[in-house]
């Protein structure tokens, strides 16, 4: 913890410009006077490069849930191997958001150092058991010109390139199951139509030559994609965008699914039939990893649907998300949602 009793403005500007989500470090500027439960996840969501959508039917809107919210900045944390994260104007902060922001930094594990720019007498009992505290601008340099801890393992680490297999090459014994008329890949896949998909192998048994290419997608869309705040919403939608399956086929999607270093991913077939496995583009990773990362976080089982939760209710977020971007092409995706 910096203290900071005179509120000078160069430990909030020399945190500020250490930011650098690449290098594993975010610095979060609390948003003054907001009474929104969920105001401190916001900001930390909007530190990773997240962006909320506004309005009063927005689809974003359960995460104004506060254990919504901070999951899913527990998420994208994980996924982008977040080591060290600033937080300023910690001194402004009411006792429930410190409470909340120990605790999401217990959940995560990452580095946190707390600028208290007001006076020491007044910190909280919670904030008084800190350790070390640092007084002065050469400290708080130095320790910014720190290495800081070993930076997190990354969901996603590099791994060798994918064996695909050409886009003309027929489908047919796909991890061992029939494909017959499978094109591009499987269709909607439902509770009713045979075996469950915990029957179904994982990832891991794909041969490598059975692995299909990604559909390529433009840069803008991806960037749209990339900024959407909701791991599950983001991961869903870029599966539909680089693979264009039904959306049933999600609805089956397993942590088992997706391969360790998130290069390739599993989706579902009608009665598991014509399941297939595509690579997963470089864009791409970093939001699996965070909707795998969010599946954890709830303790959600490997044989458990990543994506359950965003598929309830018609899946009426992924369908606001994706009218409010006609550029990712699944305007047949949201057609087949109900209103």
């Amino acid at each position: 913890m910096v203290v900071d009793e005179e509120d000078d403005l160069f430990y909030t500007q020399a945190a500020l410009a250490a930011h650098c989500p690449g290098q594993g470090r975010i610095a979060v500027h609390p948003t003054p006077a907001s009474g929104r439960p969920a105001a401190l996840a916001h900001d930390m969501l909007y530190a990773l490069g997240k962006r909320l959508a506004a309005g009063p039917h927005s689809p974003d809107v359960w995460l104004d849930s506060v254990g919504a919210a901070w999951r899913a900045a527990a998420a994208w944390a994980q996924a982008a191997a977040v080591r060290h994260v600033l937080v300023s104007r910690v001194h402004l902060l009411t006792p429930r958001r410190i409470d909340q922001l120990l605790a999401w930094r217990t959940t995560t594990g990452v580095q946190m150092t707390l600028l208290w720019q007001g006076e020491e007498c007044r910190l909280p009992p919670v904030l008084g058991r800190v350790e070390r505290r640092l007084r002065g601008r050469d400290s708080f340099e130095a320790l910014l010109a720190e290495p800081g801890p070993i930076r997190a393992r990354p969901c996603f680490p590099p791994g060798e390139p994918i064996a695909c297999r050409s886009a003309g090459t027929a489908v047919s014994g796909v991890l061992g199951r029939s494909s017959a008329g499978a094109s591009r890949g499987p269709g909607p896949a439902s509770a009713g139509s045979g075996r469950q998909a915990a029957d179904c192998p994982g990832c891991a048994a794909a041969h490598p030559g059975h692995i299909m290419p990604a559909i390529t997608v433009g840069g803008q869309s991806t960037a749209v994609v990339s900024a959407l705040a909701h791991p599950l919403a983001a991961g869903a939608l870029s599966v539909l965008a680089f693979t264009r399956v039904g959306l049933g086929a999600l609805r089956w999607t397993r942590d088992v699914d997706i391969t360790g270093d998130v290069s390739a991913i599993k989706v579902h077939g009608v009665a598991h039939r014509s399941c297939a496995v595509y690579a997963v583009p470089d864009w791409a990773r970093p939001l699996l990893a965070a909707a795998r990362a969010h599946h954890r976080l709830g303790s959600g089982p490997l044989q458990g649907s990543v994506f359950a939760p965003v598929m309830r209710c018609e899946a009426r977020h992924l369908r606001a998300h994706a009218g409010r971007h006609p550029g990712l092409g699944l305007s047949r995706c949201v057609s087949a949602l109900l209103p």
